[in-house]
């Protein structure tokens, strides 16, 4: 019975550490992205850029339609 029980709760406790590996990954690639996004100026801007050239795209359409 007692090998049993410890079968068990070895096999929850592996399940549970692949969990939090999972987890520690995802938050390691999470940071790193958060990292390269937000202190290199060069993607920021870049981003920035392509948001603004997309907007005023919209904004030049919208208003030749509206003339």
């Amino acid at each position: 019975m007692a090998a049993l029980t410890y079968k068990m709760l070895a096999c929850r406790s592996e399940k549970a550490q692949g969990m939090v590996e999972y987890a520690l990954i995802i938050a390691f690639v999470v940071g790193i992205a958060a990292y390269f996004l937000v202190s290199s100026g060069s993607l920021g801007s870049a981003v920035n850029s392509s948001f603004d050239a997309a907007q005023s795209q919209i904004e030049r359409s919208d208003s030749a339609g509206q003339e």
